[in-house]
């Protein structure tokens, strides 16, 4: 991977979790508008869990330096990803233990910041396209 690549992936990183806030607080506004403060609250954390999983990731799996290795790159986001999934579990488990709230808007808000994840990624494609020259596509023929 090329540093210009690794710039582009961590700033791709950054552009999901500032999607991600902003759904989160555009979910718990509507839910706080529609059926009180309650449930906005449970979306944000919802939301924010997910949110703050993903900023895990983004500080710790894009960490390497512009010229490191294929291995260090992986072991990066590795151990990003493994904090991400710490981050989520461990707030979860205090959100539901600690804080009486309403799980379905929880959960809702929280599968909202997946649809976030995924357009980013999909606005990224044709950039990954354009660099690979014929990426993906057979020439043969």
């Amino acid at each position: 991977m090329i540093a210009t690549e690794l710039a582009d992936a961590r700033r791709l990183a950054w552009r999901v979790v500032l999607g991600q806030a902003a759904v989160t607080l555009l979910i718990a506004l509507v839910g706080w508008s529609v059926d009180g403060r309650s449930t906005g609250i449970a979306a944000l954390l919802g939301g924010g869990i997910s949110t703050l999983g993903s900023v895990a990731m983004a500080l710790l799996g894009f960490r390497s330096p512009p010229r490191a290795s294929g291995l260090a790159l992986l072991a990066a986001l590795l151990i990003g990803e493994a904090a991400k999934f710490c981050v989520i579990v461990v707030l979860f488990v205090l959100v539901l233990t600690l804080i009486k709230i309403s799980a379905a808007a929880m959960l809702t808000a929280y599968a909202a910041t997946f649809l976030v994840y995924w357009l980013v990624l999909a606005s990224w494609l044709p950039l990954l396209r354009g660099r690979g020259g014929e990426r993906g596509r057979d020439v043969r023929a």
